[in-house]
């Protein structure tokens, strides 16, 4: 693979993800990876402390799939790595220890339901290169990247019939759906729902990458959401 001095995402800022991390707030929540052995000896204190409460919520088998797909990730995937790269198609993938959020939710959709947005998108642009924002200002689509930047992901799954209000009321998310979050400085970004929830009951936690490698945390309120999606491999919704 070739790599280019390019960045996912606005190319606003280069090494955002990670300057973003080092000044967000800091997360008391371990990861599922540090948690793992306790989690497989059962739900006792060991797992409140993990940040997470003892009650999870039963999530469909779709979402299972997807969800177990992405947690799979966590302690796998390491490093937030925005850099622009040449990629192979269909199935393109930049090692798995490195990646940024898109690439959480492109990995999870391909070992759960051997869906590959890469294609997907790339086929959606090419048909209706109009509908997707020129942000970056190509003119036409871009195999290599364009299914990792967020604002297209999010185009796609709308366009898809994906797409559900946005609300502020926890109860309204459920596992399986894909949130996507305006960061600061005008940052997007893009998280899958799990069936786990915070220690307080109240919410949700998101697998996502948002800056240092993927983790499963209590973010889901922490910045504007800006989507919300519940995209089921032969269906609108």
């Amino acid at each position: 693979m070739k790599r280019r001095n390019f960045l996912i995402g606005s190319g606003m800022l280069a090494g955002a993800g990670l300057l973003l991390a080092a000044r967000l707030p800091e997360n008391p929540l371990k990861t599922l990876a540090q948690a793992s052995t306790s989690l497989s000896e059962g739900r006792g204190s060991a797992t409140q402390s993990a940040g997470m409460s003892p009650y999870a919520l039963k999530p469909s088998p779709w979402a299972e799939k997807l969800i177990s797909a992405a947690e799979s990730q966590i302690g796998v995937t390491v490093i937030y790595d925005p850099a622009y790269v040449g990629l192979g198609f269909p199935g393109g993938d930049i090692p798995r220890e490195r990646g940024v959020c898109t690439d959480v939710v492109i990995r999870a959709y391909r070992d759960a339901f051997d869906l590959d947005l890469q294609k997907e998108v790339n086929a959606d642009m090419k048909a209706h290169f109009s509908s997707y924002p020129k942000i970056w200002g190509h003119k036409r689509p871009d195999r290599n990247i364009d299914h990792r930047r967020v604002p297209n992901l999010q185009t796609f799954f709308r366009r898809q019939g994906a797409d559900l209000p946005v609300s502020d009321q926890p109860d309204d998310y459920l596992p399986g759906d894909i949130v996507s979050q305006m960061l600061p400085g005008s940052l997007p970004h893009m998280a899958i729902v799990t069936h786990r929830r915070s220690t307080d009951g109240k919410r949700l936690l998101l697998v996502h990458n948002i800056g240092a490698g993927t983790r499963l945390e209590d973010r889901l309120f922490d910045f504007e959401i800006t989507g919300r999606y519940r995209y089921r491999p032969g269906t609108s919704s």
